[in-house]
């Protein structure tokens, strides 16, 4: 394993700023733009002025004579010939520091900041002699910001409260001009002019304590400054970038590969967002099979990284299959991998080779989402599921329209669903995916996930909202077998597909089961076991009656709606997998044991396993960890079902 390393050496603040100036530190293009508020600049230069520590920087060495790894831009404010000067280091932490500094001690320009309103302003700023040298006085009050014409109004700007307009305002008004604080010579000489015009000789003496006692805190001031080697890996530079930044938003893999991108003239962000009114991949992935009303369809939260690890996936396992072939020993085999680091090590030449065939993998994929009935982006149980989908769709092609195939593919996916398997710890799990579901298409053996993907009978009595990935799977199962509402017998399916109001809700209503003597415990009746896709309106006029109260309302109608016959009604209820008979009856208990029954058939159907009884109790919570059953030792107690499912046999 390579060692990344580094040197830790005090600077002094002003060659670093000048350093800034003339484009030898520069940022690299993963760097946000720096949105410090003026508050926050007078407290930093408050420290400086005290010789207070204000933390270290981390730069990051160019190696000389060699292409910039990053995309690279000089700190806000710099030259034009800073941005065509090579840098000798790339500021990883303290942009917002260094760049504070050098637009209010070096920069002869004003500086735009914000407020703590987020009002866009132009100030100068200043330090107040008299009160940098007040020993009582809180050293920020010192530093004064004052509009670009340097004149500070009051009573809606029709009194001059500071005019600083000209130099002999600031020398009689004692005001220090914080851009001058490294080259003071010119200013100490009018000063010292003024004063003698004027003889004053205590403002004299004045400026003299201010020199020693705060200007040359600012001179002498060292800044520690951790210099990471040239060869530091981009998974280092990524990782210690986060643990520096903690104030900011996390960087995460894409903006470090766009900035290494750009260093070879090929912009990542505009193919992925788009550029110049052409939509990119990311747009064009959202408005895949957009259902009617809908502005995006299943794709739409596909993420940038998670479209860099489908592409990492397919490129990793070419690289392995190509190894394979030339006789590579297994053990030596590079790994398919979809981990941040492989997407670091992403080659741009890959990455243009196989961006194409991972979009249409990626639509490929909500074809086939389609088909298993989930219809819609929140219905979806895994979005990090996509990622193996769409990377084996783009190795599969047309093969993967095979109703063979498709079979085989929904019993991988419910496994993976059922299983909880993509929960956490997902990047190994997409690399066993996308080597061992192909094979297993062409006759090979079952892949892990299938396996492993095993559901405990136990989780429908804790699965209570949409935060579990199972629960979504239950309601989407639900509607393919062409769950129908109980009033208007509409399936499911066509109502999402048109946009209609659907949601999960309570078959024996909330109300119900809270006033009933004892009391049913919540955790018990708001399961999904207790709850079904129905329509708003229908919702509604279950209310919180008891099911015999509105089912009889359905079947004998009201002035609004005809009666519904009972053999219709009954057919109704059945399409959700529940016994009508229980349910007119108010059986509560019979009911919930008889429809738990009954779900976990339509799960042992999806996934072509027996669901198994767990002696662990189930946890509260919605999701448990991903491997707790096979951590239990239980996954050896599955059944295949192949005598039921022939079309699961061949494994």
């Amino acid at each position: 394993m390579s060692k990344t390393s580094f040197k830790t050496n005090p600077i002094g603040l002003e060659e670093l700023l000048r350093s800034c100036e003339k484009g030898k530190i520069q940022l690299p293009d993963f760097q946000r733009s720096w949105v410090w508020e003026e508050e926050r600049i007078k407290s930093l230069i408050a420290s400086i002025s005290q010789a207070f520590p204000v933390g270290a920087l981390m730069t990051l060495e160019t190696k000389a004579g060699a292409a910039t790894t990053f995309a690279r831009r000089p700190v806000a404010g710099a030259s034009a010939e800073a941005a065509a000067t090579t840098p000798d280091q790339l500021l990883l932490d303290g942009q917002q520091r260094m760049t504070s500094l050098y637009q209010t001690c070096l920069r002869q320009e004003v500086v735009q900041t914000i407020t703590e309103r987020k009002k866009i302003v132009r100030h100068w700023f200043y330090i107040n002699i008299a009160k940098a040298l007040d020993p009582d006085a809180d050293r920020v009050d010192a530093i004064v910001a004052v509009p670009e014409d340097r004149i500070i109004r009051k009573n809606f700007n029709r009194e001059e409260l500071l005019n600083l307009s000209t130099p002999e305002r600031e020398f009689t008004n004692m005001m220090f001009p914080l851009n001058a604080v490294f080259d003071h010579g010119n200013w100490h000489h009018a000063f010292m002019m003024h004063c003698f015009k004027t003889q004053d000789q205590a403002r004299v003496e004045q400026f003299q304590r201010f020199k020693t006692n705060v200007l040359e805190n600012f001179l002498t001031y060292q800044v520690p400054v951790i210099t990471l080697g040239h060869d530091t890996s981009h998974e280092a530079v990524c990782l210690v970038f986060e643990k520096v930044n903690t104030g900011g938003k996390p960087l995460d893999a894409f903006e470090l590969v766009t900035a290494m991108y750009a260093a070879e003239n090929f912009r990542l962000r505009d193919d992925w967002l788009g550029a110049d009114g052409n939509p990119g991949i990311q747009a064009r992935l959202a408005a895949h099979g957009a259902m009617p009303g809908q502005k995006s369809g299943l794709l739409s939260k596909v993420a940038s990284t998670d479209f860099l690890q489908a592409v990492a996936l397919r490129h990793s396992k070419i690289q392995r299959l190509a190894s394979e072939a030339e006789g590579v020993k297994p053990e030596d085999l590079p790994p398919v991998r979809a981990t941040r680091r492989a997407l670091l090590e992403l080659p741009l030449k890959a990455y243009r080779e196989h961006r194409e065939v991972i979009e249409a993998g990626f639509k490929a994929a909500a074809k086939f989402l389609h088909k298993l009935n989930i219809l819609k982006v929140d219905d979806l149980p895994y979005q990090t599921q996509l990622v193996p989908l769409a990377a084996i769709f783009a190795e599969l092609g047309a093969k993967a329209e095979h109703i063979v195939n498709q079979q085989k593919l929904e019993r991988w996916f419910w496994c993976g669903v059922f299983g909880e398997l993509y929960g956490s710890a997902i990047e190994s799990r997409f690399a066993k995916d996308v080597l061992e579901v192909p094979t297993w298409l062409e006759g090979g053996p079952l892949p892990s996930t299938v396996k492993d993907g095993v559901f405990r009978a136990e989780r429908l009595r804790g699965m209570r909202t949409r935060l579990s990935a199972a629960y979504k799977g239950v309601h989407v199962l639900l509607m393919r077998q062409g769950a129908q509402d109980f009033r208007t017998g509409q399936k499911f399916a066509d109502a999402t597909f048109f946009s209609e109001n659907v949601d999960i809700h309570h078959i024996f209503p909330r109300q119900w089961c809270d006033t009933r003597t004892p009391k049913i415990d919540p955790k018990i009746y708001d399961t999904i076991i207790n709850k079904t896709p129905l329509s708003d309106r229908t919702n509604r006029s279950i209310g919180g009656k008891a099911p015999t109260d509105y089912l009889a309302r359905l079947q004998h109608g009201t002035k609004s709606d005809p009666a519904i016959p009972a053999a219709m009604l009954d057919a109704h209820l059945r399409s959700h997998a529940i016994e009508p008979a229980l349910l007119r009856a108010d059986a509560f208990e019979a009911f919930m044991a008889d429809r738990e029954h009954r779900l976990l058939e339509l799960i042992t159907g999806a996934t072509g396993h027996q669901a198994i009884s767990a002696e662990l109790a189930p946890s509260e919570g919605e999701d448990p960890p991903d491997e707790i059953a096979r951590d239990a030792g239980l996954a050896s107690e599955t059944v295949d079902l192949a005598e039921t499912q022939p079309h699961l046999a061949a494994e």
